[in-house]
């Protein structure tokens, strides 16, 4: 069970982060697909998927997110993720390149906190 939630997550996780740099090319180029109704709709069910796969992973590990500090970074990451994302895809045009940039960046850290189980996620063990 545990496995296949896991591969659900992963999988959702992958669609989640090419979707997002799809849909950006897209809308950059400005191609008709973008007025589409499914190209608003489909990632709402990634993302769906996605919860579903991650609160599961938190009810059959019997993890407690509010005792989780890498699981916080991982919602700090999430959080920044959506609105970037949310900004390259709709925010002003001067700002859309910056803004993906900045998506990409916190699915990355994201991701590396999820393997590392670390808050700092690529720079824990770092010494500054």
């Amino acid at each position: 069970m545990l496995v296949s939630l896991k591969a659900i997550h992963v999988a959702a996780v992958v669609i989640s982060g090419l979707g997002l740099l799809l849909r950006y090319a897209i809308v950059q180029a400005e191609m008709p697909i973008a007025k589409w109704r499914g190209f608003r709709v489909i990632p709402h069910g990634v993302d769906t998927l996605l919860l579903a796969s991650a609160i599961g992973l938190l009810f059959v590990g019997r993890i407690d997110p509010l005792h989780t500090p890498w699981l916080a970074a991982k919602l700090a990451g999430l959080t920044l993720y959506i609105v970037a994302g949310a900004l390259a895809l709709r925010g002003p045009a001067r700002f859309r390149t910056l803004a993906i940039v900045c998506a990409m960046a916190a699915f990355g850290y994201i991701v590396t906190v999820a393997i590392t189980k670390q808050p700092l996620g690529p720079f824990a063990g770092v010494n500054i």
